[in-house]
């Protein structure tokens, strides 16, 4: 559930610079392009659809990040969960293992050397 949320919010994000590309910082940009002022949106009312589509992509994009960040520490929690459930388990099997506690010689020198056999 993670994974299609972060690529929804790249969308998103993708759409929101779109957005915010077509608008220009003095009020003309898209709207800007209307010569008539008859059109079925007009110049005022195209400007206001974009500022609102910007506000409701930041906050989507806002929101979707929230529920990921949940639902990414969730799925954390329980795979924390689930290694030490398997840490405990593997310590009582090393626990109920016999000579388990015997530590490995690596690379040491034994402490009673093997003693070469004469030849007959």
């Amino acid at each position: 559930m993670f994974l299609p949320l972060t690529i929804l919010i790249v969308i998103l994000a993708i759409i929101l610079v779109l957005a915010v590309l077509v608008q220009n910082s003095k009020g003309g940009g898209l709207a800007s392009g209307f010569q008539s002022s008859n059109q079925i949106l007009g110049v005022r009312k195209t400007t206001d659809f974009i500022e609102k589509a910007t506000w409701s992509l930041v906050g989507a994009i806002v929101l979707f990040s929230i529920v990921a960040a949940g639902i990414h520490r969730s799925t954390d929690d329980a795979k924390n969960n689930n290694n030490q459930v398997m840490q405990q388990e593997l310590n009582r099997q090393i626990q109920q293992t016999p000579g388990a506690t015997a530590q490995p010689n690596f690379g040491e020198t034994p402490e009673t050397p093997a003693q070469p056999q004469p030849a007959q």
